[in-house]
């Protein structure tokens, strides 16, 4: 999972490059000085991250034959969960920008979500020929999901209706195994499952006619886990403290805001706002863990 923030996080660096032009109306037909740019910055960003996760990620590793790994049962899918997301974001960023270049939007979203899974595909080999990983076909299924929800909305609604975010919070489980949940907070962001939760947000009444609700506001729901050490295994005993920890599911109600729906009327304004959507903000939320109901004043 943590080479596969990498990536979002290179894409948003591409997609940040022409935010500041994106206010701009698409026009009535491509664009050469558009599509252009968008093609040679994403074969760049894809290129570019190939060879430094190939050099910073995969050197760890020795290499080895082509081989699978089963890892569907691991850390109680949120990894699955983050592939889904990344996908998911990886096509909408691409569909996004080649509709800025003037592509009609269902041919938009398609090679979006080409690039998306393509871009996905190309780690699942090299984890195929990692001796500490392997082709894992449970991580091809969650991109191809993330995927398709992505073009499936764009080409049922042309719009993005539910939305897919992230949210995280610093959890006291990372420093029973920093090594593996990691030592700082960056590297907890990435590894530490415990403190990730990944929702779906929509607002229902888009699917009526009411117009007395914001379309703004959304109802979402989330996925985390809890007391979540060790990846194939479900309990932890921690020999220093003697404490054991059982993993936990956690499936959790809240509110949030949908930044593309804000009715502002400077253009450039609501493409920052949109900007936004990657993220669930903290709300109060209600949490169902090993079938309690938990209530959290500030959820994130």
């Amino acid at each position: 999972m943590c080479s596969r923030l990498f990536i979002i996080f290179s894409f948003f660096s591409v997609n940040m490059l022409f935010a500041q032009n994106l206010f701009l109306d698409a026009p009535d037909s491509l664009s050469r000085k558009r599509i252009i740019p968008v093609s040679i910055g994403t074969g760049a960003a894809w290129a570019g991250s190939m060879i430094g996760l190939s050099q910073i990620w995969y050197t760890d590793y020795n290499k080895s034959k082509f081989h699978t790994f089963n890892d569907g049962a691991n850390w109680l899918q949120m990894d699955k969960a983050g592939h889904i997301y990344t996908n998911y974001q990886i096509s909408q960023f691409s569909g996004n920008l080649f509709k800025w270049s003037g592509m009609k939007s269902a041919n938009a979203a398609i090679l979006g979500t080409g690039i998306g899974l393509g871009f996905q595909t190309t780690l699942e080999v090299f984890d195929g020929y990692s001796s500490g990983w392997g082709f894992s076909w449970y991580d091809m299924a969650s991109n191809a999901l993330g995927a398709g929800i992505y073009l499936g909305q764009e080409l049922a609604w042309k719009e993005q209706r539910f939305l897919l975010k992230f949210s995280y919070h610093p959890t006291e489980f990372a420093a029973l195994r920093p090594e593996v949940l990691g030592s700082n907070f960056q590297e907890r962001l990435l590894k530490d499952y415990n403190g990730q939760t990944y929702w779906v947000s929509f607002n229902p009444f888009l699917f009526t006619k009411n117009t007395s609700i914001p379309k703004w506001i959304c109802l979402s729901f989330g996925y985390s886990v809890n007391n979540k050490i060790v990846g194939d295994k479900e309990s932890y005993s921690d020999p220093v403290n003697v404490n054991s920890y059982l993993s936990q599911r956690e499936f959790i109600f809240s509110l949030d805001i949908d930044f593309s729906r804000i009715p502002v009327q400077k253009k450039w304004l609501k493409t920052v706002l949109k900007q936004l959507n990657y993220l669930k903000l903290p709300f109060p939320s209600l949490i169902i863990r090993d079938g309690k109901l938990i209530g959290s004043a500030l959820y994130f």
